[in-house]
């Protein structure tokens, strides 16, 4: 797979997580205000989530998602981790470290990928953009 399918399954990959994540958290929250943030998150994540399925089929590629395994962790994660508490400052640290993690992520994939094509550096920038906005909106429900 050439660099630009890579950079893209990343961006693809990274956003479904955000996608699947965010869906579970909302229906489990019932702070209006945070989940407004949420909503406004999930809408971000399906958009970024949608260019990258765009531009992957626009380049003859197809979409690899997100492995079962890693799927089954991540929601045994979620459902462990607010099984005890469902507070939004709970629910908003899960989320910064993981928009922590996936700020790390883009930065390395940034510098890997750094002859990517422009428009798929771009998106992969927005991404990283997002989620370190994503870190600085969730900080007010901690």
């Amino acid at each position: 797979m050439n660099q630009n399918a890579e950079l893209l399954n990343f961006i693809y990959q990274n956003s479904q997580m955000g996608i699947e994540a965010l869906q579970k958290l909302v229906s489990i929250n019932k702070d209006s205000e945070f989940n407004k943030c949420l909503q406004s998150q999930l809408n971000e994540y399906k958009l970024i989530n949608s260019n990258a399925v765009k531009k992957l089929n626009e380049n003859g590629y197809d979409e690899k998602g997100i492995g079962t395994l890693t799927k089954i962790q991540s929601y045994i994660m979620l459902n462990i981790q607010t099984m005890m508490d469902k507070s939004s400052s709970h629910i908003a640290e899960m989320l910064i470290t993981g928009s922590t993690m996936g700020t790390i992520d883009a930065i390395k994939n940034i510098k890997k990928y750094k002859d990517a094509e422009p428009s798929i550096l771009e998106l992969m920038n927005d991404l990283k953009k997002f989620e370190e906005n994503n870190i600085e909106q969730l900080k007010a429900f901690l």
